[in-house]
Parts: structure tokens; C-alpha cells; sequence
């Protein structure tokens, strides 16, 4: 078990205060405090019943956002990922996983809101290599901007890169705030 910086005070703070923000949400993410409540550490990778991620929404200066192609799951998804020991705070797992994924400096990087815009619940398929079964990522998605262009890309789990209109987010509360929040 790795020994992370996050804390269940940090989790359930961010929650919280999405919540306050968000109160419509709280029927989906009830199961997440449910799970805070039992104890759950949600910080470690090993909590199949679901664990805490860090994603970032970049957009660029035309509006258009960021996708990575993830090796794993062999889909077009948003950069991001697990948590680390070096995370402080979801919002910095979020942009170290940015970078790491994309090779854009963190320099040229800036945070558009230090909360989360959204915060995503999702199935992630058994993966037998890595002995993990089905569990859930509950993945707390910050907003950045860049005008810098993807660098190196992190080939172990990233094969390609492509920015794309917002209108192209499946989720469609995720695609309404990116567009809001770029106005």
C-alpha cells in the first residue's frame, strides 16, 4: 500500500464543496460518501470498490480540448489518471498526470478553476495483467489552459493525442460546463 499525501479529509472537503455547488448531483455521487463513511480509503489504487482519480480538461486557445487514445483501455479519453505519493491535492494529481501524459510543461500550464468542474463515476474493466478486477475510478476533473502544443507523449499507457471541439464530450453535463466555463 503506498502511503499518499491525500487525505479522506481532502476527498470529502472536494465533495463537499462540488456538492454545495452541484446539490443535483448528490443522488449519483451518495455511494461515494457511502463509501467515505465506511472507512474506505479511496486514495489507494488497491480499493476495487472504487478509488480516486485526477483528470484534466486542457484546452487550448481555440477552444478545442485535449484528448489522449489510453493504451489500456484502447479509447479516446481525457489525460489523467491514479493518485500518486507525490499528489498533495487532487488538483495537483490532475496536472502532474497532465503532463506526464502529454509532455506539455507545467509552465505552460494554468489552472482555470482549483475546484473540481466535474466529478465522474465510472466502470473500469477487470485487467488480469495487473490482477485488478472490475472496480470504479471516481475521477475528479479539473479545468486547465495552454498554448503550448503535446510534447512527448508517455507511450507506457498514452499512443496518441488530438485536440477536439468541447462539443464532442460525451458526458453532457461535463460538455455544457467546459463550454460555459470557456466563454
Amino acid at each position: 500500500m503506498i502511503d499518499l499525501p491525500i487525505t479522506e479529509a481532502h476527498l470529502r472537503t472536494t465533495l463537499t464543496v462540488y456538492l454545495d455547488e452541484h446539490p443535483e448531483e448528490k443522488p449519483g455521487l451518495a455511494p461515494v460518501l457511502d463509501l467515505l463513511d465506511s472507512g474506505a480509503d479511496l486514495t489507494v489504487r488497491s480499493e476495487f470498490r472504487g478509488h480516486a482519480t485526477a483528470g484534466a480538461i486542457l484546452a487550448g486557445p481555440d477552444g478545442r480540448i485535449l484528448h489522449v487514445h489510453h493504451l489500456a483501455l484502447d479509447k479516446w479519453l481525457l489525460p489523467g489518471g491514479h493518485l500518486e505519493s507525490v499528489d498533495d491535492t487532487l488538483l495537483e494529481a490532475a496536472l502532474r498526470e497532465l503532463i506526464e501524459e502529454t509532455g506539455i510543461p507545467a509552465d505552460a500550464v494554468t489552472t482555470v478553476t482549483h475546484r473540481p468542474l466535474h466529478i465522474d463515476v465510472h466502470h473500469i474493466p477487470a485487467n488480469h495483467s495487473k490482477g485488478e478486477p472490475d472496480h470504479q475510478h471516481i475521477d475528479f476533473r479539473f479545468l486547465f489552459r495552454t498554448t503550448a502544443d503535446v510534447g512527448q507523449l508517455q507511450a507506457e499507457e498514452v499512443t496518441g493525442a488530438a485536440w477536439r471541439d468541447a462539443d464532442i464530450i460525451g458526458d453532457q453535463t461535463l460538455r455544457q460546463r467546459v463550454t460555459r466555463a470557456l466563454r
